[in-house]
């Protein structure tokens, strides 16, 4: 089993959503974060003023799939994405030791 964690720009999560519900993904987890990569963040303007935001706002999608699974998982995320500008995220593979529903007590891939 994987544990597939990929940090996306807020505006593509319906479309990574749709890409993952079509692979057949019963499941995922959505969580609002903050953070910066090589970009450093970024310098805007307000009220004609400049200041730098240094944490930008992103999307972490977290999706337990078997191994079989977890290229396609990845490749679809990497495609529904992508805008093709510095700051598209990252995805990040892991593996996962033990599953358990707790509801059933079902575990490995069935627990998912």
């Amino acid at each position: 089993m994987k544990l597939v964690m990929a940090i996306v720009k807020p505006f593509k999560l319906d479309e990574v959503r749709e890409a993952l519900t079509g692979l057949g993904v019963q499941g995922l987890t959505i969580s609002e974060v903050k953070g910066f990569g090589r970009q450093k963040g970024q310098t805007e303007v307000y009220r004609g003023a400049e200041y730098s935001v240094s944490f930008l706002p992103k999307v972490k999608i977290e999706v337990a799939v078997s191994d079989d699974q977890a290229d396609g998982v990845v490749e679809a995320i990497q495609k529904s994405g992508a805008t093709g500008r510095i700051g598209d995220g990252k995805i990040f593979v892991l593996d996962i030791a033990k599953a358990v529903r707790i509801r059933t007590g079902e575990s490995g891939d069935e627990a998912l």
